[in-house]
């Protein structure tokens, strides 16, 4: 068979994300066609590796190729990209990208525990993926009433008050600071995304450890705070 660019668009297939194009041995291409696929990035590939592959969607109902606007829940279960879960996953990768570029302004022991925070972030995302529990436990060294207890009173535990950051309170403890908002964007998306038909919470577990995090960022603010 000869592709036209007509029957190439019309035969535009969606894999693992990605545009391709199944061609089969002894099918062709026009130059037309080919050009079209070049210019738009959309892979070749043999057409032995068409098999269909079927979604779930909420609804119940199935489909057969996977939408541009639409991406995977868990498993082989598609939703909205506009869906809750996908917001909040889409905070959790801001949150991530911030904890990383945090680490390079931080000295010890600073970046260790910036470095704990990101594991348990990245931990959380894969609970609400493979719908996992958050194992209790410490963060940084303390429990999570230990650290609502000193993010509640930093003048006690580490002789000084709560603060709004300033420009010269230096990078360091801004770059904690934009973390720390990014944690609370997180957590408010969890309670959008992780809520029954009633508003109830149903993943109490990871918003319990999002708002650890947050709390324990402000905690790395005080400190740091404390040498500047």
């Amino acid at each position: 068979m000869l592709y036209t660019e007509e029957a190439v668009r019309a035969n535009i297939r969606n894999r693992e994300g990605r545009r391709v194009f199944f061609l089969a041995s002894g099918d062709t291409l026009t130059p037309g066609a080919r050009d079209f696929l070049h210019r738009e990035r959309i892979e070749i590939r043999d057409a032995r590796e068409a098999k269909i592959e079927t979604y779930r969607l909420l609804s119940g109902g199935v489909l057969q190729e996977k939408p541009e606007h639409m991406t995977h829940l868990n498993g082989d279960v598609l939703v909205s990209k506009q869906h809750p879960r996908i917001a909040f996953r889409g905070c959790m990768d801001v949150l991530e990208a911030d904890l990383l570029l945090c680490q390079l302004v931080l000295e010890e022991p600073y970046k260790k525990q910036v470095e704990e925070i990101l594991s348990l972030a990245r931990h959380l995302i894969r609970c609400d993926v493979l719908d996992g529990p958050v194992p209790e436990g410490t963060l940084c060294g303390l429990t999570q009433q230990q650290i609502r207890e000193r993010s509640h009173r930093p003048q006690e535990y580490y002789g000084q008050p709560h603060f709004m950051p300033q420009v010269s309170d230096g990078l360091a403890v801004l770059a904690l600071n934009r973390c720390r908002c990014s944690a609370r964007s997180a957590e408010l998306a969890g309670v959008k995304a992780f809520a029954d038909v009633e508003g109830n919470p149903t993943r109490t577990d990871i918003l319990r450890a999002l708002n650890r995090i947050s709390s324990m960022l402000y905690i790395l603010m005080i400190q740091r705070k404390r040498q500047t």
